[in-house]
């Protein structure tokens, strides 16, 4: 049987932690930034924990 590939969507999005979790960038950070608030794109700069919910996809698309 041969190797499973992994998502390489996935790849690029996501990366694990030293203690097992998946840390994501978060949404709405790309286009259209003059009518957000200083305040709300400093808060997008920071990388975000993949919830419990979603945990098993994104081993399931990054580890074949």
């Amino acid at each position: 049987m041969p190797k499973l590939k992994s998502n390489r969507a996935a790849k690029k999005r996501f990366r694990k932690t030293a203690t097992g979790k998946f840390v994501r960038r978060k949404a709405y950070k790309s286009h259209i930034l003059t009518k957000k608030t200083s305040k709300r794109k400093r808060k997008l700069r920071k990388s975000a924990v993949v919830s419990p919910a979603n945990k098993k996809r994104v081993r399931r698309m990054l580890l074949g």
